[in-house]
């Protein structure tokens, strides 16, 4: 297991705009809390999100420059190399700096959508157990359905980045 060098989160919650719908859960982010192997930064932050719970359907890639949320699971960003500017919570939302090391929870809803990435920008993105994610761009008929199927979608039993005691269990409760 990694080192975890900051494990208090800062939490945010985003207002549903009319066409991004957000989460009355909070928005979660754990800036430089990850201690990083520098040889493979990717294998450490799937390591620890396999661990905790949070291993379905692990990736390797960036975040999408387009405004867009996932309605049907929670997410979890790791940023394993470079930096980047991202806007969470859609176009009222607020813009983070990450850069390596930093974790961001999202609970399903939550807009995001990538400013400007260093090239060498690398998140291993992961979901816990349940629904498998799909892209949902912010449009009037996607935002009805969303607030169907957002409360349907389960509770985390654990936190990616501390585990089962951890402090997102304590934040995401209906």
């Amino acid at each position: 297991m990694p080192d975890i060098k900051n494990p208090k989160p800062s939490t945010f919650i985003f207002e549903d705009d009319g066409l991004v719908p957000n989460n009355t859960l909070p928005f979660v982010i754990y800036k430089g809390a990850v201690e990083l192997d520098h040889a493979s930064p990717e294998k450490t932050f799937e390591d620890l999100f396999n661990a905790n719970g949070w291993g379905q359907d692990i990736w390797r890639d960036g975040i999408f420059d387009y405004l867009h949320y996932h309605a049907t699971v929670h997410e979890v960003l790791g940023i394993a190399r470079g930096h980047a500017r991202v806007r969470f919570g859609g176009h009222g939302g607020r813009e983070f700096e990450l850069d390596p090391g930093d974790v961001a929870i999202l609970p399903a809803g939550t807009g995001h959508q990538c400013l400007r990435a260093s090239e060498d920008f690398s998140v291993v993105g992961a979901y816990p157990p349940g629904a498998k994610m799909q892209v949902t761009r912010p449009t009037p008929e996607n935002h009805a359905a969303a607030l169907k199927s957002i409360p349907q979608v389960k509770l985390p039993d654990s936190d990616p980045v501390t585990g089962k005691k951890g402090p997102l269990t304590a934040l995401w409760q209906r």
